[in-house]
């Protein structure tokens, strides 16, 4: 008796010896958008490469409405890496309340600027509306309220001498919703923030008629910084037979400064060295550049991404 409980107190001391270690697994929670979107399989993408190739890690994806609650999340240190349009990134870090953020958010650092969300208005052929000014009366929805995507039209409306007073209806909905809606003849027009291929536009154009609306120059023109002219290419979408004139923000993957400098840098490296991988995951990945990684940079960079970019020639 008194060997086995010898043996059993041996047990517990040894348990109590590796604990620590089991303690050491990295958490690596990632912040995306909804999962007819571009940054959910991104996310996915990310949390695969990172489980296979930082030791201990321990990856999870998370739905949510993007940009702002993402942000948001983060300063609560409710996630380790997000994906964010540039705008908000800003408009976080200087704390603007109007667009969802009640103070600055001072603990997000940057790991680097990724591709650009183009701003992609579609509606149904049979709505008549070929242009952004014929959007006045009809009914639109502008994504979740308060999203990144929310925050991109009502500048856009802003540039254009618009408002949403001018929608016949305005709803605010993800962008699977918006879809649903435009299907079921309910709505005639959504805009979407997103890489080029989303898939809910693509569900839309092979279900109906589609006309994809452009923003016009003199609109971008009055944007500025960190709005950019774009294109979106003839054949994108079913049925879209021309260049669609529009205009594009950045996206960022921003993190917090309470993360390991170690899990930074190898966050930030193995995003640029598996960039094959991420592809496959959504081919907007494919506009995800080295070289472009510190351009418009909206908030201070992590140390964990600079010792990386140091490394890698950058700075």
């Amino acid at each position: 008796m008194i060997n086995l409980k010898s043996r059993i107190g041996a047990m517990a001391l040894a348990a109590t010896l590796v604990a620590p270690a089991a303690q050491a697994e990295e958490f690596i929670n990632i912040l995306t958008g909804g999962t007819s979107g571009v940054y959910y399989p991104l996310g996915v993408g990310l949390s695969k490469i990172y489980a296979d190739n930082i030791d201990g890690a321990r990856t999870q994806v998370q739905s949510t409405k993007a940009s702002v609650e993402n942000l948001n999340l983060l300063q609560q240190g409710k996630g380790e890496l997000a994906l964010a349009l540039g705008d908000s990134v800003k408009l976080a870090w200087e704390g603007d309340a109007e667009a969802g953020f009640k103070e600055p958010l001072a603990k997000l650092r940057g790991i680097a600027a990724v591709y650009p969300n183009y701003i992609q208005i579609v509606a149904s052929k049979e709505s008549g509306i070929t242009s952004l000014a014929e959007l006045k009366g009809k009914s639109l929805s502008v994504g979740a309220a308060k999203s990144g995507t929310e925050l991109n039209a009502r500048k856009i409306f802003e540039a254009a001498g618009m408002s949403y007073d001018d929608l016949g209806k305005t709803e605010y909905l993800p962008f699977a919703e918006s879809v649903e809606l435009i299907k079921n003849r309910q709505l005639d027009a959504t805009l979407q923030s997103a890489g080029l291929g989303v898939a809910s536009i693509k569900d839309l154009s092979t279900s109906l008629d589609i006309q994809m609306v452009s923003v016009p120059e003199d609109v971008v023109t009055s944007l500025g910084a960190p709005y950019i002219a774009a294109t979106i290419p003839a054949g994108t979408y079913q049925g879209q037979d021309a260049d669609v004139p529009t205009v594009a923000v950045v996206n960022f993957l921003v993190t917090h400064e309470d993360v390991s400098e170690e899990t930074a840098y190898q966050m930030t490296k193995l995003l640029f060295e598996n960039l094959g991988e991420l592809e496959a995951a959504h081919k907007a990945a494919a506009q995800i550049k080295l070289e472009n990684a510190l351009n418009g940079m909206p908030i201070p960079l992590h140390p964990g991404a600079e010792r990386f970019y140091k490394e890698a020639g950058l700075m």
